[in-house]
């Protein structure tokens, strides 16, 4: 158990000083260039264990497999996380982190959309606090940064269905969650790579050049200030960050469970703006430390409601192993008293292993 916390604690703590680096290396690299050196070494961390995980299965990656790895890696790298890098080049860390928090609540949304997940009543309770909380913080009577917010919940919100796509697509394939997020890395990294490749044939730079908005977009560099010069900020970005915050997250997931690793997240809304405070001085208004707050809220009411799922599914499973035999030849009370026992001891085990 307390390795499974020190997983958790590391994975928070790089989520959470991830906008603050993001904000730190915006001066030196283009966004878009900054995604791609990111994800890609994000990637080469995660492969020695996302190839472990295929060999465990004995699985050879197919066509079929990067089609879908290409899919989700155009979600999550090119489309969402561009605008996440945008809205943290032209808004506060702070508020792009605790609105970027907010992805589980329209991941929510779009499994009932797609996938036709039922909504438990933890989970619409969560989302109508987490509205609350995102309204308030972006306060539509006195928008000072519209396009900041307009981009980071628009990255929250294809985050969101990045989410759901790569849960399908995992279910679909038998992959865990290291293998679709390594793999995704790797695709989104190469899409990307093409996409500032074709920026530079003169025809579209002069013409992206025009546009006033896409004028940054034109001839994005791709290895330039690459150097040691900044080499330990890259290196926290890439390896600490982007690489060992997913691969702790995961990891701390397999000790444990789905509900306990999303702490990771759920208590990101909150450290976020504090080092925000603390290391880049960002002035964190009123309405946004309310928003917090409700978020927050939002946050404790999905975890005790995913918590208590997991629990009940947990002794339905247990339940079913049950032979049939000891309902047949048993009386009503005899087979009350035998799940009884079986829950007591179901408990105890559990509790065994949270002292470990």
């Amino acid at each position: 158990m307390r390795k499974t916390l020190l997983y958790i604690a590391f994975s928070t703590l790089m989520f959470s000083s991830m906008e603050i680096a993001l904000k730190a290396a915006g001066g030196a690299f283009n966004p878009i260039q900054l995604n791609l050196i990111r994800f890609f070494i994000g990637g080469v961390v995660l492969l020695p264990i996302a190839l472990r995980a295929l060999r465990k299965q004995q699985h050879h990656l197919t066509r079929s497999d990067w089609g879908l790895f290409f899919l989700t890696g155009f979600v999550c790298v090119i489309v969402s996380m561009t605008l996440y890098q945008l809205a943290i080049s032209v808004d506060e860390a702070s508020t792009v982190a605790v609105l970027f928090s907010c992805n589980p609540v329209f991941a929510l949304i779009f499994s009932y959309l797609i996938l036709h997940e039922r909504l438990g009543r933890a989970n619409l309770i969560a989302v109508v606090i987490s509205i609350i909380g995102l309204v308030i913080i972006v306060n539509p009577a006195h928008l000072t940064n519209a396009v900041g917010l307009s981009l980071a919940i628009g990255s929250a919100l294809t985050f969101g269905l990045y989410s759901i796509v790569s849960r399908w697509g995992s279910v679909r394939h038998h992959f865990n969650g290291i293998i679709m997020t390594c793999f995704t890395f790797f695709a989104g990294s190469f899409e990307l790579l093409l996409l500032m490749l074709v920026s530079h044939v003169p025809a579209i730079a002069g013409g992206m050049r025009q546009v006033s908005w896409l004028s940054q977009f034109a001839a994005m560099p791709i290895l330039k200030n690459v150097s040691l010069e900044y080499f330990w900020l890259l290196f926290f970005i890439g390896v600490c960050v982007t690489g060992g915050g997913f691969a702790f997250y995961f990891l701390a997931m397999e000790r444990s469970d789905v509900s306990t690793a999303s702490l990771v997240f759920f208590i990101k809304p909150g450290l976020a703006p504090i080092l925000a405070a603390l290391l880049i001085h960002e002035r964190i208004l009123t309405n946004t430390i309310i928003g917090i707050v409700i978020i927050l809220l939002g946050s404790v009411v999905t975890f005790m409601g995913n918590r208590v799922k997991s629990r009940e599914s947990q002794l339905a499973d247990q339940d079913a192993t049950v032979p049939a035999s000891d309902f047949q030849e048993a009386t009503p009370q005899t087979a009350a008293a035998k799940l009884r026992a079986r829950a007591e001891a179901h408990v105890k085990s559990s509790s065994t292993e949270s002292t470990d």
